[in-house]
């Protein structure tokens, strides 16, 4: 290779690192709390543990559909200062806010009161597991005007190339989580087989307490960059108080192109919802929690490929917007294959020590009606799937994120549509139909084989170069 080129390839490593280590630290440390969480749960029981992760899976769809949307704040505030409109910057940020706060009223509080209950009833579930995981659930949707808020600040901040500000609070939440989920679920009685003492005066919680503390942490979370985002600084750079009013125009262009990162988002969230508490729970507890367990590793694997999205997103989109297309291939080819080094290496580390993993959330004597062995056996056959799939994970996650950059999200989200629906769930079903002695295997084959499908599928989106006539600066001039 010509030194130039070594030259040229050192260079957009270090710019694409220089934005995306800020977000991958905070995707990280949020992902760590979450394992952390898990693990605290799993102290009480592999029943809890299913009720928590069965209560935010499906908490989390309805979640992401609407931050599907919210995302696009950072599309255009990129694009439009890649292009020098900053006085865009701020109208679309409040589009951002007023989406959020709208799509809490009125989707987010009527699905999580009225339509959560009744999913949950028709999934099968044994009385106890039912009711935990939806007094999870409906305490993640009460709060989750906090989540939708703050991903529109934090995406704010994302496109002006300002991610540590996100990272400091997203920090200081995950401390408050922590702390309070201990508090919370544990109470007085503590932990005494680890020789942990209990906060006296405070009635143990159990799933109800890691949700109630998970709220505590993403209050403060969004707090922090929406005070910074309301303070002098940026209310001089951007004139962001003086634009708070709803502007119809920003919001229009918001759903405009957000609605098929909306709908890729949701049904994605939805298909996996339906895995994991229909086709793997049908299989029982035992195969719930180890399913879980599982997940939680692949969020430490595949969340600050998550980061480098993001920062893929900003760094195309201020290259779109300043119409040099060349350097966006740079950037999102340079983001792809930092994170396929780092997924391929959680791969490897999951092919070899996939026992001793799935071994550290499960404890004697709270068990239930899983046994503690029978959990580590279907867990380590599970994160074999997983180990196979990282590094394709990895080029679907950020290829997405660069299409994203570019305004492109209708191919992709009608391709993931399409994907999950006929290879996460009809393929999942048909393995469970057709190989019923694998039990909760067969459907996480398939998920292995919708994931190597759209990692491909992306890559060739982008490498084909339509998204290159995406240019939304051009919206925000003009209104």
């Amino acid at each position: 290779m010509p030194i130039q080129q070594v030259k040229s390839a050192v260079r957009s490593a270090s710019e694409v690192w220089s934005l995306a280590w800020p977000t991958v630290i905070t995707m990280m440390s949020y992902t760590m709390m979450q394992f952390v969480d898990s693990i605290m749960v799993a102290q009480l029981g592999p029943l809890e543990l299913s009720a928590q992760g069965n209560g935010g899976v499906w908490t989390w769809t309805v979640i992401a559909a609407l931050v599907g949307v919210i995302t696009l704040v950072n599309t255009f505030i990129s694009q439009s200062l890649g292009a020098g409109e900053s006085s865009a910057v701020a109208r679309y940020a409040w589009g951002g806010i007023w989406l959020a706060l709208g799509s809490w009223v009125l989707v987010l509080i009527p699905v999580g009161f009225l339509g959560l209950p009744l999913a949950f009833s028709l999934m099968g579930h044994e009385p106890r597991l039912e009711t935990l995981e939806l007094q999870y659930a409906q305490i993640l949707v009460a709060g989750g005007c906090f989540t939708l808020v703050g991903k529109a600040v934090s995406n704010f901040f994302f496109g002006i190339g300002r991610p540590k500000v996100v990272t400091v609070a997203a920090l200081i939440g995950n401390v408050v989580n922590l702390v309070m989920n201990y508090v919370l679920i544990f109470g007085d009685q503590g932990l005494p087989q680890f020789g942990l003492p209990g906060v006296q005066g405070i009635t143990p919680m159990g799933v109800a307490g890691s949700a109630i503390a998970t709220v505590m942490g993403v209050a403060i979370e969004c707090a922090i960059p929406l005070a910074i985002f309301l303070g002098p600084k940026m209310a001089r750079t951007f004139a962001t108080r003086s634009s708070w009013r709803p502007d119809v125009g920003a919001i229009k262009d918001l759903l405009r192109v957000g609605w098929p990162a909306s709908l890729q988002f949701g049904n994605e969230m939805f298909c996996w919802s339906v895995f994991m508490t229909v086709l793997v729970g049908a299989f029982g507890t035992a195969h719930l929690a180890a399913g879980w367990i599982v997940l939680r590793y692949m969020h430490l694997s595949f969340m600050p490929a998550v980061g480098f999205s993001i920062a893929t997103t900003t760094l195309v989109g201020r290259s779109i917007g300043a119409k040099n297309p060349q350097l966006a291939i740079r950037y999102a080819r340079t983001a792809v294959w930092m994170s396929v080094v780092y997924m391929a290496g959680w791969g490897i580390l999951m092919m070899v020590f996939r026992e001793p993993m799935v071994r550290l959330f499960t404890t004697e004597g709270v068990a239930g009606d899983a046994s503690a062995e029978l959990v580590v056996t279907i867990g380590s056959q599970i994160m074999i799937c997983a180990a196979v799939f990282q590094a394709f994970d990895a080029v679907g996650i950020v290829y997405t994120g660069a299409l994203r950059g570019a305004g492109d999200t209708l191919w992709p989200g009608l391709v993931i549509v399409g994907f999950s629906w006929s290879i996460i769930l009809g393929g999942g079903w048909w393995i469970m139909d057709a190989h019923p002695q694998l039990g909760s295997l067969g459907p996480w084959i398939g998920s292995t084989v919708y994931i190597i499908a759209i990692g491909g599928a992306l890559a060739w989106r982008f490498e084909r170069g339509r998204w290159r006539t995406h240019t939304l600066a051009r919206h925000a001039a003009h209104a």
